[in-house]
């Protein structure tokens, strides 16, 4: 997946208008405000996008924002999370094979670096003739907030 980011996988510099353009993709104003949001809340859900884009906005519709988190994900410029349970995640940090912290509580999501080596940061014992390009781990467990209201 190609795509144009400085080190830590975040966006490289450049507005937001260039990064669509660069990737094949008008720069609407629906796709600018979407990739402006995830930059700054990053694993927001969709629902989450579009309320922040329709106070910025006015009115979008959720489809319209449901079909700009498509295509920018398909143009490599977001990355889809999906954590067994919780609603679909979606951020701006791409291709650094970066893993996840997830609260099995409230779903809270946090990143957590590859710790060693290159992407991938993990060799599977096979890998049946597949030719390996990332790996995705997500951590499990209960975030300080959910962990404090529980004690």
């Amino acid at each position: 997946m190609a795509s144009s980011t400085a080190s830590g996988g975040q966006p490289a510099a450049g507005s937001t208008r260039e990064r669509l353009r660069a990737a094949g993709l008008r720069a609407t104003a629906p796709r600018t405000a979407v990739l402006d949001w995830l930059s700054n809340n990053p694993h927001s859900t969709a629902d989450q996008v579009a309320g922040a884009v329709r106070q910025d906005l006015g009115s979008v519709s959720t489809q319209a924002v449901y079909d700009v988190l498509h295509a920018c994900t398909a143009a490599g410029l977001l990355r889809r999370i999906e954590p067994a349970g919780h609603p679909a995640r979606f951020e701006s940090r791409i291709a650094d094979n970066h893993h996840h912290l997830v609260c099995r509580g409230c779903g809270r999501t946090e990143d957590v670096d590859c710790v060693q080596g290159s992407a991938p940061c993990l060799t599977p014992s096979s890998t049946s003739g597949y030719s390996i390009d990332e790996a995705e781990i997500v951590f499990w467990g209960q975030c300080p907030d959910c962990k404090s209201a529980a004690e």
